[in-house]
């Protein structure tokens, strides 16, 4: 086994989603022992203010929180940092400039993922995301057609979100399927589950093989970097639009 870059989580956004990202990440791992699996060091502390609201009122409060918590990670030695949380990227430019240490965008992840393929894909994520503009940037292109939420189908999302982090399985269930089905209605080809609570909404829904899991894509990713080793560097370039 070759050496593993240590993968620094900068979690807590919300708790649910930070153990969701790590068993995408063990569950993803060729790995036929413990020692085959990626190390990961985890700062997961929910008190981080919430992205969402911090964005609607066009405030910094989320910033200095999230920051102390990559400088814990930075001091634990992580050679790769993740963020699995879709709106905490709003501050990536300027997370990612404070550090030497590699940041993987979430975008990009999902970017590499879907490649060329010619689609029209719907963006299933908190409304400061969407506002936040970085997946319309990284994915729209001549080949792929990125679409948003009207306004009631962001609110059934945001009402799906709220039900993941409070552990209610059922409504969030609900709330999803009758969002999703409006996305089709839309014209969507496939959709993207861009905020971290989604995944867990969708599943079982009517369409849950047509979502693409932004954590999923983050997962894998991550994994390739970490197998690289720890003097592989830059295989993402930061800020890159």
């Amino acid at each position: 086994m070759g050496a593993r870059r240590m993968v620094g989580v900068l979690g807590g956004m919300g708790p649910l989603a930070t153990v969701d990202f790590m068993q995408k990440v063990i569950l993803s791992t060729p790995a036929s022992r413990d020692q085959d699996h990626i190390p990961m060091v985890v700062y997961s502390v929910p008190q981080i203010p919430d992205r969402v609201s911090a964005i609607a009122a066009g405030t910094d409060e989320p910033f200095p929180a999230i920051l102390a918590g990559l400088r814990t990670l930075e001091k634990a030695g992580a050679g790769l940092i993740v963020m699995p949380c879709n709106t905490a990227h709003a501050w990536y430019d300027r997370l990612a400039a404070s550090t030497d240490i590699d940041i993987v965008h979430m975008a990009d992840a999902v970017r590499r993922k879907i490649g060329d393929r010619e689609e029209t894909i719907a963006l299933m994520a908190t409304a400061a995301t969407v506002r936040a503009g970085f997946y319309q940037r990284y994915l729209a292109d001549g080949r792929r057609r990125v679409i948003v939420p009207a306004e009631p189908v962001q609110d059934l999302l945001n009402k799906a979100i709220r039900a993941v982090k409070a552990a209610e399985e059922a409504e969030a269930l609900a709330f999803m399927q009758e969002a999703g089905e409006a996305m089709l209605a839309a014209g969507a080809d496939r959709m993207l589950l861009a905020c971290t609570e989604l995944p867990l909404a969708a599943r079982g829904t009517s369409f849950e093989d047509r979502c693409l899991d932004a954590t999923q894509c983050l997962a894998e990713v991550c994994i390739a970097l970490s197998m690289q080793g720890p003097n592989e560097h830059g295989a993402l370039m930061r800020g890159a639009h």
